[in-house]
C-alpha cells in the first residue's frame, strides 16, 4: 500500500479539540437561538412574550383561583400583566437551596407547576419555558407576588436576577402576580409592541373564559380611535357573545346560532375539560374561523377542528336522511363549513401540539372528545326547530351542488380534450378515470420507483399520479426562458390544465387536489420546498384558493408483537414508544424512501382519504400578509445567497440533532 495515502493533510479553520464545544447554561440557549423557542425575533415573536405572561394569568383564572387580570402597556414598549391568582410561590425551592422557587422559576427551562397536573388540571403553559424565555428575552423583567398578605419582589435583566427577592410592604387585600417586563433591544431591534394587537389579544381572552374580567390600560400616548385608553372586558355569554358582535348585522341562514358548552365525560372521578363553541352562517361572507385549546390560539387548528367538522358534517347528513334528503348523504366537511363564522375553544389535559408556539392542536383524543360532545347538541339544534334545521341543510345542499357542479364541468372538459386529442398530456402521468365519487387528486411524487408503487396503491377513479424526476427547477431564481424550457415543469403545467402567471384559471384545473407526496427526508423536504415555491410564483391562486396539500408519509414502521404502528418523524416515533408501546420491545423499521413501501403499507398510511393525513397549504387572505410570504421566498429561494446564508446561520440551532444524526 503506498505512503501517499497516509500523507498529512493540511490543517485549516483552527483546531477542533474538547475546548472547541460550547455547554450553554440557564437561560443562554434562549438568547443565542430564540427562534426554537419563540419561533423568530419578529412582530410575530414578539408578541408572543405578551402571550406567554397573559397565558399564565389565565391558567390562574381557568383553574378558578383568579376572576381578574390587567393588561397595562406604558411608553418605553414596557408591559405590565397582574393577576388576582395564588401568586407564585416565594419560599425556598427544595431541589435549590438559597434560591426562591419564583427565582427558579424565572431562570430556569423546564420549571413550573403544569406538569402533573396537581396544581392546574387544564392549563396553556405546558413546557415550563414560557415566563423563564420571556424573562431570557427581556432588558428588564420585575415581578411582585402578594401572598400572605405580603409583597415581594424581584428583578432580573436578561435572564439573570439583579438582587435576591425582597420583601417590599405589607398588604391585607392584595393577591396575585404581577409580571412587567421590557423586551430586549438586542434580539428584537427597534421593534414595539403594537396596541391595537394587544388590545384584541386581551379582549379574545376574555370572550374565551366567561368567569374572568380582563381590565386594559395603555399610555394616552398609545391610545387611538381604535384602541382607546381604558377598557374593561367581561362577557357572561362567553363564544357567542364574540359570535354575535363578530356577524353584526349580516343576515344568516338561520336566526339562532349554533353554541353552547358541554363538559367531556369524567374518568376515574378526574374531569377531562370542556369544549365551548359557536357557529353561524351568514348568507353572504367567506367566513372565518377561531380555533383555541386552553385559551391558546391555535391557528392553524388540528384535532379540535377535526372533531367539530365530523360532529357539523355527521350531523347534517343524518338529518338529511331523517328528512328523506337522499342526496345529504354527498355533503363534505367543506361543504358545511365553507362561508361559515365559528368559534371553538377546547379545555383538555396535557394537551399536545406541533410546536412551541402551539399553532396547531395534535392531542389525538381531542378529535374525539369534541365530536362526541357537540353531535348530540347539533342534533337537537336541527330537529328542535325542523324548518331551522331544513333551512341550514338547503343552505349546505346548494353549495355542494355547486361543487359537484364545477366538478361535472372540470369532468366534461377533461374527457372532451382528451376524447377530442386536443390536450397533449405529459407520457408519464397516469391520469385517473374521474367518473367515480369523491374528489380527484394528482399526486406528485418523486422518481419512477414510488411512482409504481403509488400506481398501484390508487384510487383508479380519483387519483392520478405524476413522477418527476429528482430536484425540480428553483423557478424563484430562474429567468422565464429556463422555466419555459424545463421539462418537469412543462409536464406539471400541462398535466394541471390551468395556465401560469397571469394566464393561470383556477376553474380550469383538471384536478380538485394537488397533493406533493415526497420521502419523508431532508432531500424530500428540499422537493417539497421547490414544488410549493413553483406554486406560490407561477399559480399562486390555486394555493390561495386551497387546492395544494402535502402528504405526510412516514419514517418509521414501529412493531411490536402483532401490532404496527407508523410514525412521520422522530417526535412521533419517541411519543408512540412512550404511550401505546410502553414497556414493549419494539422493532423498529426505517422507510429510506417512498419506494421502498409496498402499495399496501402507502396506501394505508398515505393516500388513504380514511386513514391519512394531509396539510393543506394556503395564502393569507389579507394582502398585507401576503407580501410578507413573498418576501420571506424571495429571502430563501431567491438569487441572492446572502439571504439565505443569514437565514441559516441565525436559525442553525433550530435543527434536530437526532435528524442530522439519522
Amino acid at each position: 500500500m503506498s505512503d501517499d495515502l497516509f500523507e498529512e493533510l493540511p490543517q485549516g479553520g483552527g483546531d477542533y479539540d474538547s475546548s472547541s464545544i460550547e455547554v450553554l447554561e440557564g437561560l443562554e440557549p434562549v438568547r443565542r437561538r430564540p427562534g426554537m423557542y419563540i419561533g423568530g425575533t419578529d412582530d410575530r415573536a414578539l408578541h408572543h412574550l405578551a402571550a406567554e405572561v397573559l397565558d399564565n394569568a389565565m391558567d390562574e383564572a381557568v383553574a378558578g383561583h383568579a376572576n381578574r387580570i390587567e393588561v397595562v402597556l406604558d411608553e418605553g414598549n414596557r408591559l405590565t400583566i397582574t393577576d388576582n391568582g395564588r401568586g407564585i410561590p416565594v419560599d425556598e425551592h427544595p431541589k435549590f437551596p438559597g434560591k426562591s422557587t419564583l427565582e427558579v422559576i424565572l431562570t430556569t427551562l423546564h420549571s413550573g407547576g403544569k406538569f402533573s397536573g396537581k396544581a392546574y388540571a387544564t392549563s396553556g403553559g405546558l413546557h415550563g419555558v414560557g415566563v423563564s424565555v420571556v424573562n431570557a428575552l427581556s432588558s428588564l423583567t420585575r415581578v411582585e407576588v402578594a401572598r400572605n398578605k405580603e409583597v415581594f419582589a424581584q428583578e432580573f435583566s436578561k435572564g439573570q436576577p439583579q438582587g435576591k427577592i425582597e420583601k417590599v410592604g405589607d398588604t391585607p387585600n392584595r393577591r396575585g402576580t404581577s409580571v412587567t417586563f421590557i423586551p430586549d433591544t438586542e434580539i428584537f431591534g427597534d421593534r414595539q409592541f403594537k396596541p391595537a394587537r394587544l388590545f384584541k389579544l386581551a379582549r379574545s381572552k376574555a370572550y374565551l373564559f366567561a368567569g374572568v374580567e380582563i381590565r386594559w390600560k395603555c399610555a394616552p400616548s398609545l391610545a387611538s380611535e381604535e384602541v382607546p385608553a381604558e377598557a374593561t372586558f367581561q362577557f357572561p355569554g362567553g363564544l357567542a357573545d364574540h359570535l354575535k358582535e363578530q356577524v353584526g348585522n349580516r343576515e344568516c341562514v338561520t336566526a339562532d346560532f349554533f353554541s353552547g358548552t358541554q363538559d367531556f365525560p369524567e374518568n376515574d372521578g378526574t374531569s377531562q375539560g370542556r369544549v365551548e363553541w359557536a357557529v353561524a352562517w351568514p348568507l353572504w361572507s367567506d367566513g372565518s374561523t377561531s380555533w383555541y385549546c386552553n385559551t391558546v390560539p391555535t391557528p392553524d387548528g388540528g384535532t379540535h377542528e377535526a372533531g367539530l367538522r365530523a360532529a357539523l358534517t355527521k350531523g347534517l347528513r343524518a338529518f338529511g336522511e331523517l328528512t328523506g334528503v337522499k342526496k345529504a348523504n354527498s355533503l363534505t366537511a367543506d361543504d358545511v363549513m365553507t362561508g361559515a363564522e365559528i368559534m371553538l375553544s377546547v379545555f383538555i389535559r396535557d394537551p399536545q401540539f406541533q410546536s412551541q408556539t402551539k399553532d396547531r392542536l395534535t392531542s389525538p383524543e381531542a378529535a374525539r372528545l369534541v365530536e362526541n360532545a357537540v353531535r348530540d347538541h347539533f342534533d337537537q339544534f336541527l330537529t328542535d326547530n325542523m324548518e331551522r334545521g331544513k333551512a341550514l341543510l338547503g343552505s349546505v345542499m346548494e353549495r355542494m351542488e355547486e361543487r359537484l357542479k364545477r366538478k361535472q364541468e372540470r369532468e366534461i372538459k377533461r374527457k372532451t380534450a382528451t376524447n377530442a386529442k386536443k390536450l397533449r398530456l405529459p407520457g408519464k402521468l397516469t391520469d385517473c378515470s374521474g367518473d367515480g365519487e369523491g374528489e380527484t387528486e394528482l399526486f406528485i411524487v418523486e422518481g419512477d420507483s414510488a411512482g409504481g408503487s403509488a400506481k398501484q396503491a390508487r384510487n383508479r377513479k380519483t387519483q392520478a399520479i405524476l413522477p418527476i424526476r429528482g430536484k425540480i427547477l428553483n423557478v424563484a431564481s430562474a429567468t422565464a426562458d429556463k422555466i419555459r424550457a424545463n421539462s418537469e415543469i412543462a409536464d406539471l403545467s400541462l398535466a394541471l390544465g390551468c395556465g401560469t402567471r397571469k394566464e393561470c384559471d383556477p376553474e380550469q384545473l383538471r384536478y380538485d387536489r394537488i397533493v406533493i407526496m415526497t420521502d419523508a427526508d431532508v432531500d424530500g423536504a428540499h422537493i417539497a420546498t421547490l414544488l410549493m415555491t413553483f406554486f406560490f410564483q407561477e399559480m399562486p391562486e390555486l394555493v390561495r384558493r386551497g387546492h395544494l396539500y402535502l402528504a405526510q408519509p412516514p419514517l418509521y414502521r414501529l412493531t411490536a408483537g402483532k401490532e404496527s404502528l407508523y410514525a412521520r418523524n422522530d417526535e412521533h416515533r419517541a411519543e408512540i414508544e412512550a404511550n401505546q408501546f410502553k414497556g414493549k420491545k419494539v422493532e423498529v423499521s426505517r422507510f429510506k424512501g417512498l419506494g421502498e413501501m409496498n402499495p399496501g403499507q402507502l396506501r394505508e398510511t398515505t393516500m388513504d382519504p380514511a386513514t391519512r393525513s394531509l396539510i393543506r397549504i394556503t395564502l393569507p387572505d389579507q394582502h398585507e400578509q401576503r407580501f410578507a410570504v413573498k418576501e420571506l421566498v424571495d429571502q430563501l429561494m431567491g438569487r441572492n445567497p446572502e439571504h439565505r446564508f443569514n437565514f441559516i446561520q441565525n436559525r442553525a440551532g433550530e435543527i434536530d440533532r437526532e435528524m442530522i444524526d439519522a
